[in-house]
């Protein structure tokens, strides 16, 4: 037996230190080449780093929410053959802007902000370690006593979706070089499992897990400390960067939308079944690409570094999204060159995606303008914090009925406020409220939307 020093490996970048966000292991554990060992954030990065190599876990380094730097020790293990020391290796991260949104919420840094599919733990390694317990049944029972002494080779991806499902990978054959396990053997084996236990899997949609986690009781007048770590608290430190660096000018205007709503129900009738209905997003969206024309400087960015302000021709619109993760913000390309479906489509598509956490880096980096909308909490009015480096960020608010002034009479009407915030170093206050007023207008009458 000998020891394995694992130090925090190169994350690139120019990473230097990186901060420990969960671990996954003990000491004590016994852990395979490529199982998840920790996971941690840097500056641009959340990623989930795996073991180099098999052994016993006989120390780790740090708690969550300290600093480590990179080269520093992080974990020790004690190996069956003498493999010395390394830095080790480092997942694959698969890219995310994790973004704040208006409201207060806080949002992180746009553009090279990067993360990996992470376990979201409590109900979510509840609900695993249930299914791994269901599995031990029906098919499973049937199955080969897996060979302890058996090393398995395949892919850390086969590895991830195999302790997700609970599947013993000492149980599949493969038919790679050496018996490697490829996605075929995989898929197969899995297909089969499956087809042998629908009635367990039945079971297991209906465990407790999938229910949302239930409070714990505390003593009247009791504190709780949570710890700002992560996500959390990169959102608080980019948001207080845009609040302190960027002069916010906010304005509210509110818009007629009655027109606007008698087109989208009569749009919804046509829709076919099972397609999600119009929201006021896709018009909003197709109505700035129009008034962004004569507005370029409200779509933009500001490079601080280069001290330059880069206009964009094309509209990439950035849809704040709530998601269990914390708020993203998907983006919707080229608005400018889609038809009304087509960006409705897409900002179902995207905003999907960043829930789910299957957002590519280029669906959540890039866009030149955000949208926020609170949705049914859409409230009177809000100031939405600007998306660093883009210059504007719009919100929509509720939309009610309520008695207006039109022509001399009281009529009631659908009325809906828009709340947005302007980078007041590059967007003038006269320009900000002119661009809010032609984007009143197209709404207003909706016809213009489409046409010039």
């Amino acid at each position: 037996m000998s020891r394995y020093v694992f130090k925090l490996p190169d994350l690139g970048e120019g990473t230097v230190q990186a901060e420990i966000i969960s671990w996954r292991v003990k000491p004590g554990d016994e852990v395979a080449e490529d199982d998840v060992l920790v996971e941690v954030m840097t500056e641009k990065a959340a990623v989930e780093v795996p073991a180099p190599v098999t052994g016993k876990i006989v120390s780790t380094t740090g708690q969550p929410g300290d600093m480590v730097p990179v080269g520093a020790e992080l974990v020790v293990l004690e190996t069956a053959s003498a493999v010395g020391s390394a830095a080790g290796s480092v997942a694959t991260a698969q890219s995310v802007n994790i973004a704040g949104t208006a409201g207060g919420a806080g949002r992180a840094q746009q553009g090279d902000q990067k993360s990996v599919p992470v376990g979201n733990g409590g109900a979510q390694q509840t609900a695993r370690a249930s299914q791994a317990g269901a599995n031990g049944s029906g098919a499973d029972a049937a199955a080969a006593a897996p060979d302890p002494s058996r090393r398995v080779s395949t892919s850390p991806a086969i590895r991830r979706k195999a302790k997700e499902a609970g599947i013993d990978l000492r149980q599949v054959s493969g038919s790679g070089p050496q018996g490697r396990i490829v996605r075929q053997d995989f898929e197969a084996y899995a297909a089969a499992r499956s087809a042998a236990r629908s009635s367990a899997v039945a079971a297991v949609t209906t465990l407790p897990a999938a229910r949302a986690p239930v409070p714990a009781q505390r003593s009247a007048g009791g504190t709780e400390e949570i710890k700002v770590i992560g996500l959390r608290r990169l959102i608080a430190q980019r948001m207080s960067d845009a609040k302190r660096n960027i002069p916010h000018f906010a304005y509210v205007e509110e818009v007629d939308v009655t027109e606007l709503e008698s087109l989208r129900r009569h749009l919804n009738t046509k829709l076919e079944a099972e397609t999600p209905a119009l929201t006021y997003l896709p018009f909003l969206a197709l109505a700035l690409v129009r008034v962004l024309e004569d507005f370029p400087q409200c779509n933009a960015h500001y490079d601080a570094e280069r001290g330059v302000i880069v206009r964009y021709r094309a509209v990439h619109l950035g849809i704040a999204t709530q998601t269990p993760e914390g708020l993203k913000v998907p983006v919707v390309r080229d608005v400018q060159l889609r038809s009304l479906w087509d960006v409705a489509t897409e900002m179902r598509r995207v905003t999907e995606a960043a829930r789910t956490n299957k957002a590519t880096r280029e669906e959540l980096s890039g866009s030149t303008l955000t949208l926020t909308s609170l949705g049914k909490l859409g409230g009177i009015a809000s100031t939405p914090i600007i998306n660093a480096p883009e210059v504007s960020i719009i919100g929509i608010n509720r939309a009610v009925e309520r008695p207006v002034v039109v022509d001399g009479a009281i009529t009631v009407r659908r009325m809906m406020n828009l709340s947005s915030s302007f980078d007041h170093r590059f967007v003038d206050g006269y320009d900000a409220a002119a661009m809010i007023q032609a984007l009143k207008e197209r709404l207003e009458q909706p016809a213009t939307i489409f046409v010039g």
